[in-house]
């Protein structure tokens, strides 16, 4: 499925370099600047030092002479502006819109989608928000609209990532990190609890004569806990400590 967003006269290299790195992290890698401020924005100082380890996001941007040139192979064009346009095209919520272009997306109903982003004073121009199919405006305060435009691809690029399902458990496993330890066995943690009572028998906060429930309860809460075996290792420690402290203090 081609995505493709699309930044239209921008004055800020700095900004360049701050929408690779919200595009990297996203995953989506094809962009073209249209008639940037400066021509060479995808290699100035400000933009490579914005793209934070991004730079070779930069190296597959593209710039193009017009809007046109840009969509090329796009058929569903999505503009991004803060205020409605007389005459131009609805308006929606990113998320709720998304939702909806993405099964068409996968069924190939859409030849591609291209997000198209304003310059940084004024926006886009009513033309261009003219040209597109829908006009996405994110959800904001209503006494301050101003986005920074990496922070409106950012938005875009995360709803768009959620709306086509995210990365999938593999990337989601990779953000975790190593998979947790498994719980440690019956065994030992009946082995734990026992440590457990020996030193709360020591402490005095357990009457051997009145138990009650305290060890039903404690059970609960650690089968509730499902402590790996290094857990109940750390636990019986404590335990071990507990009940050389009573003895100390008992000599």
């Amino acid at each position: 499925m081609r995505t493709r967003f699309v930044l239209v006269e921008t004055s800020h290299a700095g900004n360049v370099g701050a929408v690779a790195r919200a595009l990297k992290v996203m995953g989506f890698d094809d962009w073209v600047l249209v008639r940037p401020r400066w021509p060479d924005a995808l290699q100035r100082p400000e933009a490579v030092e914005r793209a934070s380890g991004a730079a070779d996001w930069l190296a597959r941007a593209r710039v193009a002479a017009t809007l046109d040139e840009a969509l090329e192979g796009i058929s569903h064009v999505c503009a991004t502006a803060m205020t409605p346009r007389d005459f131009g095209p609805p308006v929606a919520a990113p998320r709720e819109y998304l939702a909806a272009l993405a099964p068409r997306m996968r069924s190939g109903g859409e030849q591609g989608v291209a997000f198209v982003f304003g310059p940084e004073r004024y926006g886009l121009a009513n033309a261009d928000v003219h040209r597109s199919h829908v006009c996405l405006r994110i959800p904001t305060a209503a006494d301050y609209g101003s986005l920074n435009l990496a922070a409106a691809v950012q938005l875009i690029a995360y709803e768009w990532r959620l709306a086509l399902g995210g990365f999938g458990p593999e990337a989601a496993g990779a953000a975790r990190g190593p998979a947790r330890e498994p719980p440690a066995d019956a065994p030992a943690v009946s082995g734990l609890l026992e440590h457990w009572r020996e030193a709360l028998l020591a402490v005095g906060y357990l009457d051997p004569a009145s138990p009650k429930k305290l060890m039903a309860r404690l059970r609960l809460l650690v089968q509730r806990a499902a402590p790996t075996a290094s857990e109940v290792h750390i636990l019986r420690g404590v335990a071990r400590a507990i009940l050389a402290m009573a003895r100390r203090a008992s000599r």
